[in-house]
């Protein structure tokens, strides 16, 4: 049997929102753009969010939610879901990371995780 939690891909990219950071004030924005891929053979919906946002002061925030940006999508076999948020960090540079809580069309409840990825201002990290 394929383990449910290798059925779900996630994949991030983040950017530095310039226009909504304030670095005098030690806010830093950052954009995160997720796609969440349903490899499959059975739909599965997004219950949940869990992420772990540390800062490179080691300052570290957890975030539970129901769904992603207000939605509890179900992504069909083969199909996938995107969707863009945001975070504000007091540093320059951090790091997210965490795991959706899904359910498939059988009633079964599984994680998927998130793996690490940097947030991270322009030229900070070569």
């Amino acid at each position: 049997m394929m383990d449910l939690a290798s059925t779900i891909v996630v994949t991030v990219t983040s950017e530095y929102l310039d226009l909504q950071s304030v670095p005098d004030r030690n806010r830093f924005a950052f954009a995160y753009h997720i796609t969440i891929s349903n490899k499959g053979s059975s739909a599965a919906t997004l219950l949940t969010r869990h992420w772990i946002i540390i800062d490179s002061n080691q300052e570290r925030q957890e975030v539970h939610g129901s769904g992603v940006i207000g939605k509890t999508p179900t992504i069909l076999a083969g199909g996938c879901y995107e969707y863009t948020s945001a975070v504000v960090l007091d540093t320059p540079i951090g790091t997210m990371e965490g795991s959706y809580q899904l359910i498939n069309d059988q009633g079964t409840a599984f994680d998927a995780p998130i793996a690490p990825f940097l947030l991270s201002t322009p030229n900070t990290v070569h």
